[in-house]
């Protein structure tokens, strides 16, 4: 039993009453692409600042896979842009590729080589190509991420559509491309152009089309379901749609008579058991079993991702905490003081009851100390 605070400031007495996480399938689901993004873990014990356990991080990897998803490493999960620089990006690119031995994965390709101030579109895509080159060459399928400093530099969709344009038409395999909003990242307000959402869309469906050989998918990481769906609906045979969105991810991984979004998603990182075994009761055509595992994780999911939705990750490294994944609560750059107690203790009782607390018992005993920190007794 805890003494949590509650938002509002009141204090409330709770127990863990949920459901344990199912177990993970036996071969990993086949009816949806998913891949998991993956978080990075700190070495809160290192010298230096900001330095990577390895081991931890690798051995949270093997997690992923064991629960049958793929990973999605290098991306904004893994505190892209927000305290993992280039340096350690590309070791750990290069350090899960080593690992992946021909299981799934996919990895995010940048352009945060770069140094600070005004770039030129040709500079952008240099960086682009450098970083698609390592993943490449590391056996992951790129995905080319939205570039903070193409939004700076772009005055208009013509200017995405170089950028985008020499490199797709010179890469040398299938990439995803992602289509991050704002409300991920302030900086790509914007992006492809248009402040519109629906125009950014038609814009992205454009380029897609115009390179249909190349890119395998597109992942859209918007919050808006209606616009994905549209915009899945309106891209050319060959070329699928990844959910992004930690909103609504079961109703468009579950599909309509029209289609269906795979899935490529941060909220999969702690939700790794019960994804997998959601997912596999689509394959067995089980569509009231899938809904009824996952539909009770969305309020974890919009809590974790609540506004600022930059700070999703403090909520991922925590449950990671707590379900013993790692044996602190400490985050690159100091992340894991972007949240309230509050906040967290939100999250601990929404993930008790998404039946995501591996062991309630561990749980307690690592939230308790949190607690005395922020002076609940």
């Amino acid at each position: 039993m805890l003494v949590l605070p509650t938002p509002g400031g009141e204090l409330t007495t709770w127990s863990p009453s949920g459901p344990r996480p199912p177990a993970p399938p036996a071969t990993p689901p086949t009816s949806r692409i998913a891949y998991a993004a993956a978080h990075v873990v700190a070495d809160a014990l290192a010298d230096e600042p900001d330095t990577v356990d390895w081991d931890t991080t690798l051995a949270f990897r093997e997690h992923l896979w064991a629960c049958g998803l793929g990973v999605a490493d290098a991306m904004d999960t893994a505190q892209r842009g927000m305290g993992l620089d280039w340096a350690t990006t590309r070791e750990l690119v290069t350090r899960t590729g080593a690992a992946a031995n021909g299981r799934p994965w996919v990895a995010g390709v940048g352009t945060d080589q770069l140094p600070g101030g005004p770039a030129t579109v040709a500079s952008i895509v240099d960086a682009w190509r450098e970083q698609l080159d390592l993943v490449g060459g590391a056996g992951a399928v790129p995905v080319v991420m939205a570039s903070r400093a193409l939004a700076a530099a772009a005055s208009g969709p013509g200017d995405y559509h170089a950028a985008y344009g020499k490199l797709l038409s010179e890469a040398g395999g299938p990439v995803l491309l992602h289509w991050l909003g704002e409300q991920f990242d302030p900086a790509l307000a914007g992006y492809w152009g248009h402040d519109d959402i629906r125009a950014a869309a038609r814009e992205l469906g454009t380029l897609c089309a115009e390179h249909a050989g190349t890119v395998a998918g597109v992942k859209v990481s918007v919050l808006d379901a209606a616009v994905e769906t549209e915009f899945r609906r309106a891209l050319p045979d060959g070329v699928a749609c990844y959910t992004g969105d930690d909103f609504h991810y079961p109703e468009l991984i579950a599909g309509d008579e029209r289609g269906h979004s795979e899935a490529l998603l941060g909220i999969f990182d702690p939700l790794a058991p019960v994804a997998g075994a959601a997912l596999a009761r689509l394959d067995d055509g089980d569509r009231a079993g899938f809904a009824a595992l996952l539909d009770p994780t969305v309020p974890l999911a919009r809590e974790i991702f609540r506004a600022p939705t930059r700070h999703y990750k403090t909520g991922v490294v925590f449950l990671a905490y707590l379900n013993g994944h790692q044996e602190h609560f400490r985050m690159i750059a100091g992340q894991e003081s972007a949240r309230t107690i509050t906040h967290l203790a939100t999250l601990l009782r929404l993930a008790d009851e998404a039946g995501v607390l591996a062991d309630p018992d561990l749980a307690i005993a690592r939230m308790r100390p949190l607690l005395l920190a922020a002076g609940v007794a």
